[in-house]
């Protein structure tokens, strides 16, 4: 195997793996640098998201909201289900065949496209040269013409609560469990919280979520989150803000958990507790010390607008940089990366990335939130349709939530949408799409949407921007400042 390639990327991660193939389909000589193996001792692509991560926590969602399905909610359709049971092994094991029928599908991709794949911790050193040791210790330097740092991020760990992979766990551990709990804390109330304590709760769990901000979602527009936070405790979810978890062991087969908050110090006692306080990048242990890599206070690696580090040939995309720890926002950053390097002016807009919660119903957004345009000063207009007038939502009995649609008071150009209700995730693409293209509210509102759809809420909420709205009342359309 030769040591010298155009391009080495370190991690095989959304990122990674759609960077190097990129950079291999524009005929640049390109290895993948990996160092997740299987219990037989291969490489394991797909990095955290395939294999532990987004892949793997949507398959537990699916199934677990089938099952809320069909033991709370095919009633109303008129259909009768005698007796509903969940077989958590079973489910388990439908979620790891996907994960490797998708992390499979990542070396079929690799062989078609020509990307060597390597396995190994990769190091950055001095020169644009990654050394790559192997499961048994074996040392190799790939000679690397321009280097791509792809290697993703891992949970936070916090002193009073440390892990055992058996009570206490993190979000990976939380993917495995064969049983559902009695009861079971999420230190949390983030995305991987939510997510993971609604797989739980729904199949029985009493989940009580504890929060140590007493802001709920404050990354999200607030009219959102509040909305979010009633449809979340209306399905079971104990939220308990402002709750500063102080210590957490295991006692006689349970999880004492210790917690400051308004009322007090409190105790409870849990079967299981998840440690879901965000995740941290996975830099510092990569780069050698003459690596000529930066990192900012937070540990995240420095990179300009087109994810350049200040060592030359070197770049870094995904978790490992600024901005929000998503897997799309690493992809489409691999692919101006590749094509930067492979001499194509190629950027990316960073204004115009979607970001999604798989609660059900979902939250999804994108742009600027209500609470960031008053901050800025920004004289906008707000446009809000709820599920609850769609015909569409309330034949699938899917009527929660609501769509706000938020765009410039002057030039009426749209700043950001925000939706809690059925497939958010997929209609807030449409404005996305808007967004990218500099679109107005009037240019959507005068698009013709199919009927009867979800996607009509989208449609109402921007003629709601200007009180043109025909299936609610309109208010007063006025400027905010």
């Amino acid at each position: 195997m030769s040591d010298k390639f155009d391009v080495v990327v370190i991690g095989s991660g959304p990122a990674g793996y759609v960077a190097a193939i990129k950079a291999a389909q524009l005929g640049l000589s390109t290895a993948c640098v990996e160092e997740w193996i299987d219990n037989k001792g291969a490489i394991k692509l797909g990095g955290t998201c395939l294999n532990v991560g987004c892949i793997p926590s949507k398959a537990l969602l699916d199934s677990s909201y089938k099952f809320v399905e069909a033991r709370d909610h095919l009633a109303i359709h008129g259909i009768s289900v005698a007796e509903t049971k969940m077989d958590v092994p079973a489910m388990i094991a439908r979620k790891d065949k996907i994960v490797n029928q998708l992390t499979g599908g990542i070396g079929g991709l690799f062989k078609h496209n020509g990307v060597t794949s390597v396995s190994g911790t990769g190091k950055v050193l001095a020169g644009a040269k990654v050394e790559v040791t192997d499961k048994d210790g074996n040392v190799r330097v790939l000679d690397a013409g321009n280097i791509i740092i792809a290697a993703g991020s891992v949970p936070v760990e916090i002193p009073p609560a440390p892990t055992d992979g058996d009570r206490i766990v993190d979000s990976t551990g939380a993917l495995e469990f064969t049983e559902v709990p009695t009861r079971l804390g999420v230190i949390g109330a983030g995305v991987i919280g939510l997510e993971l304590g609604s797989v739980w709760g729904r199949l029985g769990a009493e989940v009580v979520v504890l929060e140590a901000l007493d802001e709920f979602l404050p990354m999200v527009d607030a009219q959102i989150a509040r909305e979010t936070a009633k449809i979340l405790k209306k399905q079971g979810l104990d939220i308990r803000l402002g709750t500063r978890v102080t210590h957490a062991e295991v006692k006689d087969g349970v999880v004492e958990v210790s917690y400051a908050s308004a009322d007090g110090d409190k105790v409870e006692t849990f079967d299981k507790l998840i440690v879901a306080v965000g995740r941290r990048p996975k830099s510092a242990e990569i780069l050698a010390s003459d690596s000529g890599v930066t990192l900012d206070e937070r540990g995240f690696i420095y990179v300009n607008d087109y994810c350049e580090t200040e060592a030359p040939h070197v770049y870094a995309i995904g978790d490992v940089v600024r901005g929000p720890m998503l897997a799309h926002k690493g992809s489409e950053e691999g692919i101006m990366v590749a094509e930067r390097i492979a001499g194509k002016p190629a950027q990316m807009n960073y204004d115009c990335i979607p970001s999604v919660i798989y609660t059900h119903p979902e939250v999804a957004a994108v742009g600027k939130t209500e609470q960031e345009l008053k901050a800025d000063g920004v004289n906008y207009k707000a446009g809000v349709f709820p599920f609850a007038a769609s015909g569409r939502a309330l034949a699938a009995n899917e009527s929660d939530g609501m769509v706000k649609v938020l765009a410039d008071a002057d030039t009426d150009r749209i700043l950001g949408c925000h939706i809690v209700g059925p497939s958010a995730a997929d209609l807030v693409q449409q404005i996305v799409i808007a967004m990218e293209f500099g679109s107005s509210a009037e240019d959507l509102a005068l698009t013709v949407f199919g009927h009867p759809t979800l996607s009509e809420a989208v449609h109402e909420a921007v003629l709601a921007v200007d009180g043109h709205a025909i299936h609610i009342a309109n208010r007063k359309p006025r400027k905010k400042k």
